[in-house]
């Protein structure tokens, strides 16, 4: 069968090209069915493979002369620099050379540029970053977790249709329950936004959604999409990351304060081990930015290997699910029903 090609910012990251390269050989030799395009700077790239082995004939360099660094404008990012491997790798993706696009750099840029050189599937009104944040029962996928601060009512309509194919294709959960993220479980709670796209959600017969929910209704389980704009949500999932890490170590300290508890931690690490397994980012791998024509795969800036590894798995399981092409139906029959973005 022919390979599914992922194409990868190698120079995108804090940790670029070493855990960018290393990531993406992981990647190959644990499946067979990918192939990867490794994009920046040749010599530094060569470098790095040269510590490994793998299969040569599924892995590609294309040479980039610039790099859009993390403290870059992103729109005068991607207007000067393009050739970066950020932008070489949109258009890789944009002609169909590439079917997804993996980049831990720059997020303003990546979204931005995304946007503006691959464009948006017709009647998407804006494409949403989405992210799964672990729960009680498994996963809740948070949208918008990051790409539109300001949004219209109609925008979080659309992000909770686009959440519902994600969890049901990718997660696996039939008929995943909607909430909207609010100030309040009451129906008229919240500001503006919320209160005017509550009918939007309510009314619409194509996702399960049981109403607002509270931030602290997340990490019970209480809904499989949470709904928000990406101020409201990348707040969430800033929080998320550093509670999580600050909770493992208070957890850690108390089980170093005496003799008994480091029996008790020894007693207990399996289940500390899968516990901290399951708030690391990087058994994720990425953030899908969904709406797009094609696919973009942000993974988190400090990615190390395994991050890199898990967002091109990532990818590749989001592009032979057809996950693109649910939400160009979902959307395709929402406007044949006579209904519109705006």
């Amino acid at each position: 069968m022919d390979k599914y090609i992922i194409a990868v910012d190698a120079m995108g990251g804090d940790h670029a090209p070493g855990e960018t390269v290393k990531g993406s050989v992981q990647a190959l030799a644990e499946n067979n069915d990918i192939k990867i395009i490794l994009l920046g700077i040749e010599d530094k790239i060569k470098q790095e493979l040269n510590k490994y082995t793998y299969d040569k004939d599924r892995l590609e360099i294309v040479h980039t002369e610039e790099i859009i660094e993390t403290e870059d404008n992103p729109t005068s990012a991607i207007k000067q620099k393009k050739d970066s491997s950020m932008v070489v790798g949109m258009n890789l993706v944009k002609e169909g050379r590439a079917m997804a696009l993996v980049s831990a750099g720059n997020s303003g840029a990546l979204l931005a540029g995304s946007t503006v050189i691959i464009g948006r599937i017709k009647g998407v009104a804006r494409p949403a970053l989405g992210t799964l944040i672990p729960n009680r029962k498994g996963f809740t996928f948070l949208i918008d977790s990051g790409a539109n601060v300001d949004c219209k009512p109609q925008y979080l309509l659309q992000f909770a249709q686009i959440g519902s194919i994600y969890m049901e294709k990718i997660m696996g959960i039939k008929d995943p329950r909607v909430g909207l993220i609010n100030n309040g479980s009451e129906k008229g709670k919240g500001n503006a936004l919320t209160k005017e796209a509550y009918p939007y959600l309510e009314e619409c017969e194509t996702i399960n959604f049981i109403g607002n929910v509270e931030a602290r209704d997340i990490p019970m389980g209480a809904v499989d999409v949470a709904v928000c704009d990406a101020f409201v949500g990348n707040i969430i999932l800033k929080y998320t990351e550093g509670f999580a890490k600050a909770i493992m170590g208070m957890i850690k300290d108390e089980f170093m304060s005496s003799f008994m508890s480091k029996m008790g931690a020894l007693m207990a690490k399996g289940a500390f081990k899968n516990l901290k397994k399951r708030f690391d980012y990087s058994e994720v791998g990425g953030a899908p930015f969904l709406g797009l024509k094609k696919l973009v795969v942000k993974a988190h800036g400090s990615s190390d290997a395994k991050a890199i590894k898990g967002a091109v798995n990532q990818a590749y399981i989001f592009i032979s699910s057809s996950l693109n092409e649910s939400i160009e139906e979902a959307v395709r029959e929402k406007d044949d029903s006579g209904e519109t973005e705006e």
